[in-house]
């Protein structure tokens, strides 16, 4: 949830708050690097312990920079400073144009009365404190963690996530050979494998009644919703029940009974047509999936992305895997066990895997992939 205001302007000196603040010295300013680090550890914090925090951004960016507003953003700081408790963190979100402030711990008070609260103080904190500054020239927003994940919503918050923009050349570049290794490797895959597609569309076509593609929602990147493409496998309208219930069930740790340990899909799923069979056993049903890696919504090498409905079941530290990284075709989970690992152990590898990342780990994972699927350890 986010909250955007403007204050009004600071009144006569009468006005000013006698309430009781923190020394300005107990707090410091980190800089931009210290303050997005600071979100990432409190974001980690919170994902243990189901605590709530708060995120405030103030924007500088509409204020005169001429005379006595030159010093705002040291004025705004020394303010804010004074109105925050010690636990409170204060930092640059960008150096002198957006100052954050990290509320941790907020308890069990409602979200609206958490956000009514903080508004009134810093507000309260400028009009008393913050000389030469117009108040009318700021935009304030407050971003609340965790993010309330409404049915239909899954898009992430980027402001609370800041040091997956704090990127090095490098980095920045290695990510553009990986998009170039993505668009040429699935223009050539799909060339390659025409025939193939051609032939697994008959035989769809031969054996059951209903379309080829099979298209269902997924969550990417960021949390966006995307089309995903596979070759049909189940019967027409089958039910998504059984499926639902089961992935309820897998992610809280209990899966069906009959189920042998670690198995991350239905065995011997009704639903599934007896070509299906075969396609899912040689992960052939996936190869449409390249057109959504030439369209940017998937790689060729990533953590796989997941249904709405799995996504709602997640754990706050579930979440990551579709924050930190593009999902792909393949990945760590494919080749370490593919469905035979379980659920946290496949979210912790999506993870590892987003922390280690590198174009010689996606080439690792790449040569390692023909033989987990010519195996097919794992795969239902």
């Amino acid at each position: 949830m986010s909250l955007v205001f403007q204050p009004p302007r600071k009144p006569d000196s009468s006005q000013a708050s006698n309430g009781r603040r923190a020394s300005a010295a107990d707090v410091p300013v980190l800089c931009e690097a210290g303050f997005a680090g600071a979100v990432r550890r409190e974001r980690r914090r919170s994902e243990r312990s189901s605590k709530r925090f708060v995120l405030m951004q103030v924007d500088l960016k509409h204020l005169s920079k001429s005379g006595a507003q030159s010093r705002a953003p040291q004025n705004l700081a020394r303010a804010i400073q004074g109105s925050v408790r010690e636990t409170d963190v204060i930092g640059w979100c960008q150096e002198s144009q957006v100052l954050g402030v990290i509320f941790t711990e907020l308890g069990d008070v409602e979200t609206d009365n958490v956000l009514s609260s903080l508004k009134q103080r810093i507000t309260n904190a400028i009009m008393s404190n913050s000389c030469h500054l117009d108040g009318s020239a700021l935009t304030f927003a407050f971003h609340c963690f965790p993010e309330d994940c409404k049915i239909g919503s899954h898009f992430v918050n980027l402001n609370l996530y800041p040091e997956l923009g704090a990127t090095t050349w490098s980095r920045t570049l290695a990510r553009g050979i990986k998009r170039l290794i993505d668009v040429l490797g699935s223009l050539l895959g799909l060339a390659l494998l025409l025939g193939v597609f051609l032939a697994i569309a008959l035989l769809i076509k031969l054996t059951s009644k209903g379309p080829i593609l099979f298209r269902q929602i997924r969550i990417g990147y960021h949390g966006r919703a995307f089309t995903f493409l596979k070759f049909r496998s189940m019967y027409v309208n089958a039910d998504a029940t059984i499926h639902k219930d089961y992935v309820a069930r897998l992610i809280n740790g209990s899966p069906e009974l009959n189920t042998p340990p670690g198995i991350y899909k239905i065995t011997n799923d009704p639903r599934i047509t007896p070509f299906g069979r075969f396609l899912r056993k040689t992960s052939l049903d996936e190869l449409p999936q390249l057109l959504n890696v030439l369209k940017g919504e998937m790689s060729l090498v990533g953590p796989r992305p997941p249904l709405p409905y799995e996504f709602e079941h997640y754990a706050l530290w579930h979440r990551r895997r579709i924050v930190e990284i593009r999902p792909g075709l393949t990945g760590l989970w494919q080749v370490n066990g593919r469905s035979r690992t379980s659920f946290d152990d496949m979210v912790r590898l999506d993870l590892e895997y987003a922390r280690r990342w590198s174009l010689w780990l996606d080439l690792k994972i790449f040569l390692l992939t023909p033989k987990a699927v010519f195996f097919g350890d794992g795969a239902y």
